[in-house]
């Protein structure tokens, strides 16, 4: 007998694929208008549990009751109609049509197969006007921000009355301001009984805005509590990955002087006069919100934007493009891994090697051997989690997709690597393992410049912190204990 407290109860669900179980018996209950959390790495079940739930995955086995009667979509439409809608990261939005028929696409009425309007467009306008009022229902979707996109979707759920709305990391690409937006408007819904599903690798999000968290690890469920009664972050942590992980700064003991990266008043449509140097072996950050100029920065160094203005590469004139980056010893690891650091159709085998196939060609022959030694020693270096270097790119986990794209850059033998939203969709795992490795790297006398959006990234990794707003380079500070992260965030908001 069902509770009529809970929505969603899973018992004993399964998921099997050739040679794996994705979901492995999993049961934990979800309590009706509650912000519900699920984490775990990537891998760990998240995603194939949230494709049952929504019809995009039948199940091998189990049970799900919705609002205590059996549950078994058949496909995302039929989860929908029965109430479960999600907002996936990768939104789903045409940007060539109006607001209004995004919000109707796929619940059209037709009469004789012509598409009629009825109340529904006006409930979703009512809705989306209640959250949102600046979005005009006939202008194009393409014009508006991402945090606007997310609330035409989150409008036509709520207006189709859906109990549960899924939402899959609806943080990743907006900014700290429409993320606090995004948090009152989950807060609306549960005060309309929506019941909201949240999935983020962001834990400081988790206990912001969470009832409950479940934990899912290795495809298995490992605990469903209150987060209240969760103490902190690495008790969560421990949960998700099996063990503690280094999370605080170390400074060094002595600083290499000399200087592999020197910046003069570097400037383009974005950027405006920044300077700045980098030092042998030391970890450099740039911090800002979405828009601050991080991105346009490191494209400007590897010679893919335009840009007035001096560098220095060991103390040389460097005039940059991509090819001379790679020729002078300069890597950069791209924010868009899957568009702009991956070949995704190819294999792990023939992405590693990409940057510097002189290494395993003669004559423009390529060495089969050599390229797969290459791949499996970069595999092995990087704990890369895979059955075989002949998987493509695009099979892999997010966090393991980062580690390759990493495995190209190091293979290349760069010097000093460029590192944009280098965890970026990835679990804590991985995130640990990848700062590892940026240490390690560090130590061994590479530069690292590290651009992100995750203070925390900022705080616990980088020598020397540098802050961006609109373009421009506010402050600048070696971190320590007199790093204040209130402050970071005035300057990076616009604060003087």
């Amino acid at each position: 007998m069902a509770s009529s407290e809970n929505v969603l109860e899973i018992r004993d669900l399964v998921k099997e694929f050739p040679g794996v179980r994705a979901v492995d018996n999993v049961s934990f209950d979800i309590k009706r208008n509650t912000v519900h959390c699920l984490v775990g790495e990537n891998g760990a079940g998240k995603s194939t549990l949230i494709k049952i739930l929504t019809g995009a995955y039948d199940r091998t086995s189990g049970t799900t009751l919705l609002n205590g009667k059996e549950y078994v979509p058949h496909d995302t439409k039929d989860a929908r109609e029965h109430g479960v809608t999600t907002l996936y990261q990768e939104l789903n939005v045409v940007d060539e049509l109006t607001v209004e028929d995004n919000l109707t696409l796929g619940l059209e009425d037709t009469t004789f197969w012509f598409i009629r309007k009825t109340d529904k467009i006006n409930d979703m306008i009512a809705v989306m006007n209640s959250i949102e009022p600046s979005i005009h229902p006939k202008q194009k979707v393409g014009s508006l921000s991402v945090a606007q996109k997310q609330i035409v979707e989150i409008s036509k759920a709520a207006a189709t009355e859906s109990d549960v709305i899924i939402m899959d990391e609806p943080t990743a690409a907006i900014t700290e301001g429409e993320i606090e937006d995004l948090f009152e408007i989950i807060q609306t819904l549960r005060e309309q009984n929506v019941t909201v599903i949240y999935i983020s690798h962001r834990l400081d999000e988790i206990f912001e805005i969470g009832d409950y968290v479940t934990v899912l690890r290795d495809g298995k469920h490992i605990d469903t509590k209150p987060l209240s009664e969760v103490d902190g972050r690495q008790e969560l942590i421990k949960m998700m990955i099996g063990r503690t992980v280094f999370e605080e700064y170390t400074p060094k003991e002595e600083m290499d002087p000399e200087h592999v990266l020197e910046v003069r008043n570097l400037r383009n449509h974005k950027l405006q006069d920044i300077s700045f140097s980098v030092r042998k072996g030391e970890i450099v950050g740039f911090y800002g919100l979405v828009g601050a100029g991080k991105t346009e920065l490191a494209r400007a160094i590897y010679g893919a934007d335009p840009f007035e203005g001096e560098i220095l590469l060991n103390g040389q004139p460097y005039t940059p493009t991509p090819k001379k980056a790679i020729e002078a010893g300069l890597a950069l690891v791209p924010e868009e891994r899957r568009s702009e650091g991956l070949f995704t159709i190819l294999t792990i085998r023939n992405n590693i090697p990409v940057m510097n196939m002189g290494n395993i060609s003669n004559h423009g022959w390529i060495s089969s051997s050599e390229e797969r030694a290459v791949a499996e020693e970069y595999v092995d270096k990087l704990n890369i989690a895979t059955d075989s270097i002949e998987k493509e790119a695009a099979k892999l986990s997010g966090g393991n997709q980062q580690k390759v794209v990493l495995s190209k850059c190091l293979n290349a033998d760069a010097d000093l690597l460029m590192l944009d939203e280098p965890t970026r969709g990835v679990d804590v795992g991985a995130k640990s393992e990848i700062y590892n490795i940026i240490r390690q790297l560090a130590e061994e006398g590479k530069s690292i410049m590290i651009c992100s959006s995750e203070l925390p990234e900022i705080m616990n990794l980088c020598d020397t912190i540098h802050l961006l707003f609109d373009g421009e380079l506010r402050a600048s500070m070696p971190n320590g204990d007199d790093v204040n992260s209130e402050e970071i965030l005035h300057i990076v908001t616009g604060g003087d």
